[in-house]
């Protein structure tokens, strides 16, 4: 493109961001003198772009009242940014559930892109793929998600139904704190009213809801304030990790916070120091001294529990042996036998 015609699209791109701008203002701002400034207004008004023209001490140029550009002025950068988060979204499973939306809108882009950026684009997707794959299982309904988005914003409450993961379905009003998009699934971090007052601040415990299993939707009168402290991340992520499965696992583990959290994910695992002075009044049974498994209250500095629920125990003995640091196995007992069974495969693997 030459120079006028760039400075020309800038001026529009300037003006397509709402209000009244000078003359003066304008040229510094396309580095040209002011008469270019009005002959780039005249380029166009002659495309029927309508710039109307504000007299007075505060007037310049704006686009008129309603007017809508098409979404045409994107950069080769711009253009490639959508276009990867559009690839993006629909790898993580993140899109809703019109599954060719993704599809119709890079089809849309590129059709009023120029033709030869349009076409690297469509090379760029028709070649290239991801290592995340979706996670299988409904997406959440477009309605939800933006509706949610809605009402977090503006600290509305919400009226939904929600199927939980046993199928049972309820009526609720819940204050919405947060989304959080994670491992391929929206969820809902939110205070709800009917589940007791957890924090003790009026506004009941808070809970962690999937948008998947959200099945209706409605924004409610009224307003809340979000706690100054509260992350929908770390809630969420802790939530997970605390679903009730068939399985509560508690190890202690002679490491540091760090370390762990490189092997277990917030989401799978809680970790929580032990103190070294701690008494044993109210410690955890195996962890009192004299009995099996226990450790010394003079040793417990560096120890660390780690927490974690599971519908089946197969998968933990080698992530516990992939943490390459001492462990004791406070419960279920069955994970010691499991832990034994490895040690045995692979004592039979080194002696081959």
């Amino acid at each position: 493109m030459t120079t006028t015609t760039t400075r020309v699209l800038a001026l529009l791109e300037i003006l397509q961001g709402g209000g009244i701008h000078p003359v003066p203002d304008l040229a510094a701002r396309l580095a040209v003198d002011e008469r270019t400034v009005r002959r780039y207004v005249g380029h166009l008004l002659d495309l029927d772009v309508p710039v109307d023209a504000v007299r007075g001490r505060y007037g310049g140029y704006r686009l008129a009242p309603g007017y809508r550009m098409p979404p045409l002025m994107l950069t080769d950068e711009e253009a490639l940014a959508v276009v990867l988060g559009l690839l993006a979204a629909q790898s993580a499973g993140l899109v809703t559930t019109s599954a060719a939306a993704s599809e119709s809108a890079a089809a849309k882009l590129r059709r009023v892109l120029p033709k030869p950026l349009a076409r690297r684009l469509a090379a760029l997707l028709e070649t290239a793929d991801v290592t995340a794959r979706p996670r299988p299982g409904a997406a959440p309904e477009t309605a939800v998600l933006l509706g949610l988005a809605e009402a977090t914003h503006q600290q509305r409450p919400v009226a939904l139904t929600y199927t939980d993961r046993k199928g049972r379905r309820t009526d609720r009003t819940v204050l919405p704190y947060g989304l959080v998009a994670h491992a391929g699934r929206w969820y809902l971090a939110g205070a709800d009213p009917a589940a007791g007052d957890g924090d003790g601040d009026g506004e009941g415990a808070v809970r962690t809801f999937r948008l998947d299993r959200i099945s209706a939707l409605s924004v409610r009168s009224g307003s809340f304030v979000v706690p100054a402290t509260f992350d929908p991340v770390t809630r969420v992520l802790t939530g997970l990790a605390r679903t009730p499965w068939a399985h509560e696992v508690s190890v202690r583990v002679r490491a540091d916070v760090p370390h762990l959290r490189r092997h277990l994910p917030a989401d799978l695992a809680t970790v929580s120091p032990i103190a070294a002075a701690a008494g044993t009044d109210d410690a955890d049974p195996a962890e009192r001294d004299g009995e099996p498994g226990g450790t010394p209250e003079a040793d417990r500095d560096g120890w660390v529990r780690v927490r974690m629920r599971a519908e089946r125990l197969d998968w933990i003995p080698p992530v516990l042996a992939a943490l390459d640091r001492p462990f004791v196995i406070e419960h279920p007992a069955e994970l010691r036998d499991l832990v034994r069974a490895l040690a045995r495969r692979l004592d039979a693997c080194a002696d081959q």
